[in-house]
């Protein structure tokens, strides 16, 4: 692509467009719906966009907090949390869930949704969910920009200690992503993106250069529609 193809602009300066394009680049990305319990062994149930996983042995998880929100208070408090799964049909419970309820008041509860009871930790999982992960706390990091300012931005990372997954998504020993149907952010405010079985794409990971010539001449004499390469 020529350098006159592409628009650049220093975030610093400001990126010039109607809307800032940032999310919408990084994108899509999985839902981090965060359930925790107060010390008062309240609930509190809430989406954030910046979530996934970072390690897998073990298995390590993070989601950023654009200011110390509830669940940021609630797990430095108690130490723990559970990231529930999303799906298409939890779309709208999820939605309702980002608006701001009173604290102390289960969004869990309020938007209709069953509690779980966890193996680990006290927090409730959503027992709709077609996965959960239970968390203990790592720790949080407070986000400082180049200048060392603050960004008012708290990244809690957490340890998975206990794993849900409704057996209905057990596929041959997998867990079975397609079927589960994941919502994710797609950029703009409202934006959302939704996988299915049709949107999986099986790649082989190749070991070596020539592996790797190989799959990129079979990728490019393909139409695609197989899904499998």
């Amino acid at each position: 692509m020529r350098t006159e193809d592409t628009y650049f602009y220093d975030p610093v300066k400001g990126h010039g467009l109607p809307h800032d394009p940032f999310k919408a680049i990084v994108a899509p990305r999985p839902i981090g719906w965060i359930s925790t319990r107060n010390p008062a062994g309240q609930g509190n149930l809430a989406p954030y966009s910046f979530f996934s996983a970072m390690c897998d042995h073990p298995p390590v998880i993070a989601f950023s907090s654009a200011g110390r929100k509830d669940s940021v208070r609630n797990i430095e408090a108690t130490g723990e949390f559970v990231a529930n799964f999303v799906s298409q049909s939890l779309a709208a419970a999820m939605n309702a869930c980002s608006a701001s309820f009173p604290y102390g008041e289960d969004e869990m509860v309020a938007v209709g949704l069953t509690p779980a009871v966890c193996r680990q930790v006290a927090a409730a999982r959503v027992a709709e969910a077609p996965a959960a992960l239970e968390c203990r706390l790592l720790q949080i990091v407070a986000l400082n920009d180049l200048d060392g300012q603050s960004t008012d931005h708290f990244v809690v990372f957490g340890q998975v200690t206990g794993v849900h997954i409704a057996r209905a998504y057990l596929k041959d020993g997998r867990f079975d992503t397609g079927a589960a149907a994941p919502l994710m952010r797609a950029g703009y405010l409202t934006e959302y993106a939704a996988v299915g079985p049709e949107q999986i794409l099986h790649l082989e990971r190749p070991d070596t250069p020539d592996d790797a010539r190989k799959l990129l001449a079979a990728w490019k004499s393909t139409d695609h529609r197989s899904k499998s390469l």
